[in-house]
């Protein structure tokens, strides 16, 4: 089957705080698996790959992902992109292939040039930037699915373990059949939304530079930066050697147990007649 362009949605669970972290660390730990995969192939039917429970991604589908003559949309496309990057690497490396030149960071994932984001064609037009937003904005017949962040906080990321749980760290789809039927239903529909938004704004197409600028932009997040890592180690050391000097300092003036300690230096300046007074900053001031 000659597939042309694709849209991809994914579930995915890992064990890195993707809020903290970002999506390269999220998808570079061991522990990040991709759950559940849908796709609809040249605007066709919406098709929903349950990885968790064992299902595979037909070659055809595997064989489009890197071929870069084949268009990838997704909404906030680099998700995606960076996800399947580190997951074709481990699990069909001989299929995985980067760009750029040999030993660059860009090596680690697939060429963005093959990949297209409706957040950015959102972003262009103006609408919001959550896929629950402009589907409300642009009044689509078929919205994202509220359910879905009560489903990804209990799928896609650890659980703390209890008595009622097993002490269990993860939730896994067959301690809850009932949720994971619906997590299915809710990664077809984030498919479906993100086709409704190109159906809506197929006539206010993004011009060609705007996409050349989001690719050039994701090669650089993926290149990175060089970072001199014995000037962060010196850094680090400089700062905790320097607090320890100034907490030394403030103890030998003050005979203070703690000097960082609100309590005892609003207290110790009062005994020196002094009073600590809070400004309109929340910034303290000395006053007499």
């Amino acid at each position: 089957m000659t597939i042309h362009e694709m849209s991809i949605d994914l579930e995915t669970y890992s064990d890195v705080d993707i809020k903290k972290s970002g999506v390269y660390k999220y998808a570079e730990s061991d522990n990040f698996e991709i759950l559940l995969f849908g796709v609809s192939i040249d605007g066709g039917p919406v098709t929903v790959y349950d990885l968790a429970c064992g299902d595979a991604i037909p070659k055809d589908i595997i064989n489009a992902l890197v071929d870069d003559t084949v268009i990838k949309w997704a909404f906030n496309a680099v998700f995606e992109r960076v996800c399947l990057s580190y997951w074709l690497k481990k699990n069909y490396p001989d299929k995985f292939k980067s760009y750029g030149p040999e030993n660059d960071t860009t090596g680690n994932y697939l060429n963005p040039v093959s990949w297209r984001c409706t957040m950015i064609w959102t972003a262009y037009m103006g609408l919001p930037l959550s896929l629950e937003g402009v589907g409300a904005v642009l009044g689509l017949k078929e919205q994202k699915m509220k359910e879905g962040k009560d489903l990804i906080r209990y799928f896609c990321v650890p659980c703390k373990p209890t008595k009622t749980n097993g002490g269990r760290t993860r939730n896994l789809p067959q301690h809850a059949p009932d949720k994971w039927s619906t997590f299915k239903s809710y990664n077809e529909r984030d498919v479906v939304t993100e086709m409704g938004i190109k159906e809506k704004l197929h006539k206010f197409p993004v011009p060609d530079f705007i996409w050349d600028e989001y690719h050039l932009d994701q090669q650089i997040n993926d290149r990175g930066i060089l970072v001199d890592m014995q000037l962060v180690k010196n850094a680090i050391a400089f700062d905790e050697r320097s607090k320890t000097d100034i907490s030394d300092q403030m103890k030998d003036m003050t005979d203070l147990e703690n000097p960082n300690s609100v309590v005892q230096m609003k207290a110790w300046l009062s005994e020196q007649g002094l009073e600590a007074i809070k400004s309109q900053y929340r910034i303290p001031v000395v006053g007499c």
